[in-house]
């Protein structure tokens, strides 16, 4: 039989992630406390944008937490700094430049530690960059602000050490800066954009996605510690995205999808989960086991199917977007909660 679902690599990685849910909330929380204590309303504006934007970014990261499967806590370590720095920005040791010198350096921890995940997704698996993916989408926003923070900086730090300002020019510097950017994050989606969360569609077509790499990993060899580490993950991956399903989404469309095409999802996952743990009693060395996860996904590629097809169409038709917003903000905290659970049952 499997051994065990969990993976020493992936729990690391999910560790990384909670280490960085920690550090966006202290980012949001130095924001909201420097637009309070400053008076220049240009610099204003600039905090109230980049809040906006790091509000939206703790939105991909909670999604990105979700999709990865694997639940982390945050060291210690990283809950002491968080305290540490707290103290910091509240008290009156430190001037206002310095204070966002310091938050300066946290976007770049920030941005560091997007970019160690990507490059351990690398080596962890294929399944594990599709999950991460939108991390991009920080690192770039994060690059952004840290050139902006510098302008900021040298601003308020002119004007505090000199009485006078700065040389012109300043903020076309930065916006130079940002720009150049673009040539590196090229493929980051930013969240400029008024949308509260994803189209509940592409959110249940990522976990599909994801599935569907973890099985060409598998099908990609024979390393019996590999099969176990990717069958841990598509194990996790398939009851709480089919749990979060039958608690959430298919309550929502039955009225309009139809009670025959809905029950018929609930029983194909009911199947699905039955496969699942007559596999988790197979040892991967077993020449059974890949045929079984073939005959697996077999089931799981019809349930797409129906899913991508004629659920997702009834869906566009009778949801506007922010009801499909809403539904999938509905479903992540879903699976969030029966992540949780498998957690605690370790």
């Amino acid at each position: 039989m499997v051994k065990s679902l969990d993976d020493v690599k992936r729990s690391a990685i999910a560790t990384e992630l909670a280490d960085m849910a920690e550090l966006q909330k202290l980012l949001i929380a130095n924001e909201q406390k420097f637009i309070s204590e400053v008076s220049d309303s240009d610099i204003r504006d600039r905090f109230q944008k980049m809040l906006a934007d790091d509000q939206k970014n703790m939105g991909v990261l909670e999604t990105v937490l979700v999709q990865y499967g694997v639940k982390g806590e945050p060291r210690d370590i990283t809950k002491k700094f968080v305290e540490q720095v707290q103290q910091l920005m509240s008290g009156s040791e430190l001037k206002l430049f310095q204070k966002v010198g310091q938050h300066e350096l946290l976007k770049h921890k920030q941005v560091m530690a997007g970019l160690l995940i990507h490059k351990c997704s690398q080596v962890v698996g294929a399944d594990v960059a599709v999950a991460i993916g939108p991390l991009n989408t920080i690192n770039f926003e994060n690059r952004a602000h840290q050139e902006q923070l510098k302008g900021v900086i040298e601003l308020l730090g002119t004007r505090e050490l000199t009485g006078k300002e700065p040389e012109q020019g300043l903020w076309g510097r930065v916006q130079d800066a940002v720009a150049a950017l673009s040539g590196v994050f090229g493929s980051a989606v930013t969240q400029n954009s008024d949308k509260q969360d994803m189209d509940i569609r592409d959110l249940i077509r990522l976990d599909h996605n994801k599935v569907n790499t973890i099985y060409t990993e598998m099908g990609a060899t024979e390393d019996v510690s590999k099969l176990e580490e990717l069958f841990g993950q598509m194990y996790k991956d398939l009851l709480a995205h089919a749990k979060a399903e039958e608690q959430v989404v298919y309550p929502k469309v039955r009225p309009f999808y139809g009670n025959d095409n809905t029950q018929e999802l609930f029983d194909e996952q009911a199947e699905m989960e039955r496969m699942l743990n007559e596999i988790k009693s197979i040892s991967p060395a077993n020449s059974q086991f890949k045929e079984k996860i073939k005959q697996l996904m077999g089931a799981v590629g019809d349930h797409i199917r129906q899913e991508e097809s004629t659920m997702f169409a009834a869906i566009g038709n009778n949801l506007n977007e922010k009801e499909r917003e809403q539904l999938a903000s509905e479903f992540k905290s879903a699976k969030s909660k029966i992540q949780d659970e498998f957690a605690a049952k370790k």
